[in-house]
């Protein structure tokens, strides 16, 4: 593919990649190279609207994507500390409303969302193999006694850091060979999505597998019955040979895979952490129902809301950290966390933004499903089951997670993407030329 063509979405796939670069020991919570380079992303769309003068989104784009700021801004004046309420809304806008509206502008056409997609896949196989490394020679973070457990570039202070970049590379992966626009695309999509697996498989992460199985299950059922069914078959065989042939990890990961199921009768500590925090945050909403204890209240109000079964921190070593004990700041669930620092207010804005992207996405490939293929290919299928699988998996893992960590500015590319799919004119196929005239609407920007 020609450079030129794709100039303008380059600098989205320089946010991906800049998550390649080994984060700091230490640094956890802070700015990372990502973050910087997602900055200056919105910057230079910012500069290319002024410079253009045009308008820059459809209504439909700028009520859904704009729509959490009410929210935001409420829940930031509310805050105990001024300066950790601004500092949250930054962070908010950030990832929910100034990086997608950046990707959304960006991607000008079907052949450069793929192109992100492919940059997707390629940070997960980097970051794979750096876990499989891990993983094989002892050399990861600390799991049930041995440093196996394969966490990437992230560190011990970041294990969810490598299962989410995979599972995005692995769902990408997934939806460009359901659908693909050619043999090609179809087959190294194949290859990447088996070569994924195993990674995600040994990186421990029971949040990640149920997540990346719910949002690979509804791209199938939203490709077809078909390719349901080969897919599944497919899945099957890959199963076996992994784990009942080669037997990679087969008893820690048949452990951690019965341990879903122990969630409510033998709880380990870390799940007993989680139900406190989710009832800490809870006691907080229903103190302030409507606006919540404020942006970045949760860390505050913890330990006046928080059961004794709450234990002092987390476990962390291995993988080039020492042992220590990082402090629990958050509910690792983020509709529980949005209710308790904004109340219902926050939860139906940001809510209400990731439901509106989730319909206007599936709507999306219904009505290219109508379609029909076109004589250029999948006629976009393929990204739009790219796009309804990342927004499955975000709101799936939202269940049991929340933003916080360098991958979070993946999920504002993700998002953007989603929001190109959801809310763009995508009836060009092609990308426009540079330099062409402002007046000509680019995909993704236009009116319907």
């Amino acid at each position: 593919m020609p450079v030129l063509p794709v100039l303008p979405v380059l600098p989205v796939v320089a946010v991906v990649a800049a998550l390649a670069l080994p984060i700091a020991q230490g640094a956890e919570g802070g700015a990372t190279p990502a973050d910087a380079v997602s900055g200056l992303l919105v910057l230079w769309c910012a500069v290319r609207l002024l410079r253009d003068r045009r308008r820059p989104l459809t209504r439909t784009a700028a009520v859904v994507l704009g729509l959490p700021v009410c929210g935001l801004a409420l829940a930031a004046a509310g805050a105990g500390d001024p300066g950790e309420g601004i500092a949250g809304l930054g962070r908010y806008l950030q990832i929910f409303v100034l990086v997608p509206m950046a990707v959304l502008l960006c991607v000008r056409s079907r052949s450069d969302f793929r192109v992100v997609a492919w940059s997707f896949v390629a940070l997960a196989l980097w970051q794979g193999a750096v876990g499989v490394h891990q993983y094989a020679t002892g050399t990861g973070a600390s799991y049930a006694g041995e440093d196996i457990r394969a966490v990437g570039t992230f560190g011990a202070g970041d294990v969810m850091g490598m299962a989410t970049v995979v599972s995005f590379g692995l769902v990408c992966a997934v939806g460009l060979a359901l659908a693909p626009a050619t043999a090609k695309q179809r087959a190294w999509a194949i290859a990447c999505s088996l070569l994924l697996t195993l990674p995600l498989a040994v990186s421990f992460s029971r949040g990640a597998w149920i997540a990346t199985a719910a949002a690979c299950g509804i791209q199938v059922v939203l490709a077809g019955l078909r390719r349901a069914v080969v897919v599944l078959a497919a899945v099957a065989a890959v199963g076996v040979v992994l784990v009942g042939g080669l037997g990679i990890g087969s008893s820690m990961i048949q452990d951690r895979i019965s341990s879903i199921t122990q969630v409510a009768d033998a709880p380990d500590q870390s799940v007993t952490d989680r139900y406190t925090m989710w009832a800490a945050a809870a006691g907080m909403w229903r103190e302030q129902p409507l606006a919540g204890v404020g942006l970045k209240g949760f860390p505050e109000h913890r330990d006046g809301h928080a059961s004794l079964a709450l234990s002092s921190g987390s476990d962390i070593a291995g993988a080039g950290t020492a042992y220590q004990k990082q402090p629990l700041l958050s509910p690792h669930n983020m509709y529980l966390l949005v209710l308790g620092e904004q109340g219902l207010i926050g939860l139906l804005t940001l809510g209400g933004s990731w439901l509106a992207l989730a319909v206007c996405g599936v709507r999306g490939l219904a009505r290219v499903r109508r379609e029909g293929r076109t004589r250029t290919g999948s006629g976009g299928l393929d990204c739009g089951l790219v796009a309804c699988g990342l927004i499955s998996w975000v709101l799936v893992d939202f269940a049991y997670a929340d933003i916080g960590g360098p991958t979070t500015v993946l999920t504002a590319v993700c998002f953007g993407l989603v929001a190109w799919w959801a809310l763009a004119d995508r009836t060009a196929t092609g990308a426009a030329p540079v330099g062409a005239a402002a007046a000509r609407v680019p995909e993704g920007a236009g009116a319907r």
